[in-house]
């Protein structure tokens, strides 16, 4: 018998069932491949992506907003400290853009007793000013009739200085006060994101320390943090890229200043329950869950770290409660 006739009749014994097993174990092993394919591209991109932007913005002059379209938007470098320069962008409310055009340093410094809101922006870990996200949130809230001025701690894009957690503290501490000098009665809201979130508490921390009472810190420092926090879910803590911490439990624990917490649920860098336990022990240190609010963003807009500049829903998100502390 030749051997394709035993081939043949071989399979011709196999039942009817062992088939159907046998493809759907091809079938779940096929499933299985592309799952762990997906989960590696996702771990390379996560990598990848941040090393991009890393680069894209590195390879920006800092000192010419306006090359990337930033139309109403002013470079200034501040000296916080003997030795350290740090760079800031400041944004004006974007109904006066056009008012804005050619104007110099003094211009916007005036600018900023408008009587309209202002933002500090303090970023997360890595990159600097220009980082795609970052602009992103300055557009919104200038969209909405902001001022914003975002920072660069020392050690980051073309600020000089060594990045520490007491030297960030200072840079953010020193814009603080140079804003107030020049703002009037306008509001002053910060906005930590990541590891900047970290650097808004000691801030509010340290305005305490030098002296304003908390009833001060309710007109003039307005605690707005966005989270994706870079910290550990039990002891609360931030780790900078070059091993600073920032004990979270204690900071929060002294804030009397009204607080927001904004974090996407597909956070990929910091789980949704972090925010939900900073929300508990802020909640609880000023025994209002009218000061303190959580606003989750559902996973299935896949936000994730970075992307809740994108929400249509932000502006009013912001808006309401920045009424609210005017009230």
């Amino acid at each position: 018998m030749p051997l394709h006739n035993i081939f043949i009749f071989q399979q011709q014994q196999i039942p009817v069932v062992s088939k159907v097993h046998f493809l759907l174990f091809l079938r779940s092993q096929w499933q299985w491949t592309w799952t762990k394919m997906g989960l590696l591209s996702l771990c390379i991109l996560s990598v990848l992506i941040p090393l991009l932007l890393h680069l894209f913005s590195d390879s920006i002059d800092l000192s010419r907003p306006s090359d990337i379209g930033l139309n109403h938007t002013i470079n200034m470098y501040l000296t916080p400290g003997e030795g350290v320069r740090v760079g800031v962008w400041h944004t004006v409310p974007e109904h006066r853009w056009k008012e804005a055009q050619g104007k110099d340093l003094d211009w916007y410094e005036k600018a900023l007793g408008d009587g309209s809101p202002i933002f500090i922006y303090l970023h997360g870990n890595g990159g600097n000013r220009s980082a795609p996200h970052r602009i992103g949130i300055a557009n919104v809230l200038s969209a909405v009739g902001y001022h914003v001025l975002v920072l660069d701690y020392r050690g980051f894009g073309d600020s000089t200085g060594e990045p520490t957690e007491a030297g960030l503290t200072s840079d953010a501490v020193y814009l603080y006060h140079w804003v107030k000098a020049r703002s009037g009665n306008s509001p002053v809201c910060v906005w930590g994101h990541s590891i900047g979130s970290g650097v808004t508490t000691n801030t509010a921390v340290k305005l305490l320390e030098q002296g304003k009472n908390s009833t001060d810190l309710k007109t003039s420092m307005l605690l707005f943090v966005s989270v994706a926090l870079h910290c550990n879910f039990l002891t609360l803590r931030l780790t900078f890229k070059l091993g600073v911490v920032i004990v979270w439990h204690s900071n929060l624990q002294k804030l009397r200043t009204p607080l927001m917490i904004l974090h996407a649920e597909d956070d990929h860098i910091v789980p949704f329950a972090s925010a939900q336990e900073i929300y508990r022990i802020a909640e609880k240190a000023q025994n209002s869950d009218k000061r303190v609010k959580l606003v989750p963003f559902d996973r299935s807009l896949g936000y994730l770290h970075n992307g809740l500049y994108k929400d249509p829903g932000l502006p009013d998100i912001i808006r309401e409660f920045v009424q609210s502390l005017m009230t």
